[in-house]
């Protein structure tokens, strides 16, 4: 199938590996000691206080692959081990103000701005936790493995007797039964049974306190002192929660993001750059695939996939088309709009507002269907703008192709 059309929900909101860990040491989960820093005499002075035996540094971007990644400034791997706090100081000199480059990083790399320093745990065993929101169950679930520190997909694929589950009860809360048996279903023994569960407990008090979708942590690490700890978590966060969840999506990280898809998700935009030269303006994320798969039939290439969602206002097709002119590649827009909740009159006039303030250079071909079709067509009609109309998505792709031909 064409590439284009292996499209994943963004994840709204991003937090770096240093804030994730913070939010679940103020639930009381037991991750290593750490300092942030933004200069190079910040993580020295962060390494000394740590008082650790061996330190370990962190450049703090939200790309995976760091340990194998290169910095324009010469530096090997974004991830470090050392004993002496002033090396820390020196690695870290080369890693702030520098570019990151892995292979989930662009081709020129991902600027660095804090790094984290850690006291570096040995880990004796790893295991897989995780509580996430399972529809099947109409609540949260744990899921562990004793097999942690490994990809969870393989080890359900290769070994699914050591995937274990246990359903919470929304009301109850984790049981204490349940925290044990989980405990023990992932290995640990003696009192790190009991302390194992304890974690288990907090980490579902974090779960809950912080709206999230899902809190995986791989490894939670059994250390040769006997202490339970969760050396890496991932925590997705409900959206829907954003409005009593302000201080934690107060630390969204959009550094990283595509510029234009930080702006579309300020309008309620779901936008996605992809490639080609026809921009597409649709509603509701299957149609948006389907434009993308018959644009790509008749040898065009889509240049982004733009959901409107369904309550869409005028001002929201202005800032879309905004949106798809500020990009360089688009040289036609293809507009295919199903109007059922979606008021066919409302994208018309946010169409014909932003052809005529934005001053349109290149070909726009229209779609509409549905809810208030026939003012809407009136309405485009009557407005003198060069608008190709178009009868069903076939014909409009077939007059977008053959639009940019033309130019």
């Amino acid at each position: 199938s064409p590439r284009y059309t292996q499209v994943s929900p963004r994840r709204w909101l991003n937090l770096q590996e240093y804030q994730s860990k913070k939010l679940m040491q103020d639930s009381g989960v037991t991750v290593q000691r750490f300092f942030v820093a933004d200069t190079a005499s910040e993580a020295l002075e962060a390494a000394k206080r740590l008082k650790a035996k061996e330190i370990v540094l962190k450049a703090q971007i939200l790309a995976g692959g760091r340990g194998k990644g290169v910095f324009d400034s010469g530096l090997k791997g974004g991830v470090h081990l050392t004993k002496d706090p002033a090396v820390v100081g020196e690695l870290a000199g080369k890693m702030l103000g520098f570019s990151l480059t892995t292979k989930q990083t662009p081709k020129e790399g991902v600027k660095v701005k804090t790094v984290m320093v850690a006291e570096a745990l040995d880990i004796s065993r790893e295991t897989y936790f995780a509580i996430l929101m399972d529809r099947s169950c109409n609540g949260p679930v744990m899921v562990g493995s004793p097999q942690g520190g490994v990809d969870i997909e393989e080890v359900a694929a290769a070994t699914p007797e050591l995937i274990f589950k246990e359903v919470i009860d929304i009301f109850e809360g984790v049981r204490d039964d349940q925290a044990l048996r989980m405990a023990a279903n992932l290995g640990f023994k003696g009192p790190l049974e009991r302390q194992a569960a304890n974690q288990i407990k907090r980490l579902y008090d974090l779960f809950l306190k912080v709206d999230a979708t899902q809190v995986e942590v791989n490894p939670l690490g059994e250390t040769p002192e006997g202490q339970v700890v969760c050396f890496d978590a991932k925590i997705n966060f409900d959206d829907n929660a954003e409005f009593r969840q302000k201080a934690v999506f107060a630390m969204d990280d959009t550094a990283e993001s595509d510029p234009l898809e930080t702006e579309a998700a300020r309008h309620d935009l779901k936008y996605i750059g992809l490639d080609g030269n026809i921009a597409c303006f649709v509603n509701g994320a299957g149609l948006a695939m389907a434009t993308c798969d018959i644009i790509d039939l008749h040898g065009g290439k889509p240049a982004n996939f733009l959901d409107l969602g369904g309550g869409v206002k005028e001002n929201q097709v202005y800032a879309a088309f905004k949106l798809l002119t500020a990009d360089p590649k688009v040289e036609a827009i293809l507009v295919n709009i199903f109007g059922g909740i979606v008021n066919c009159a409302i994208i018309a006039n946010g169409i014909t507002k932003a052809c005529r303030e934005l001053e349109l250079k290149v070909p726009l071909v229209v779609r509409l269907e549905g809810t208030n079709v026939q003012e809407a067509k009136r309405i485009l009609s009557e407005s003198g703008l060069p608008i190709t109309s178009a009868t069903d998505l076939d014909d409009a792709a077939k007059k977008a192709v053959a639009a940019i031909a033309k130019n």
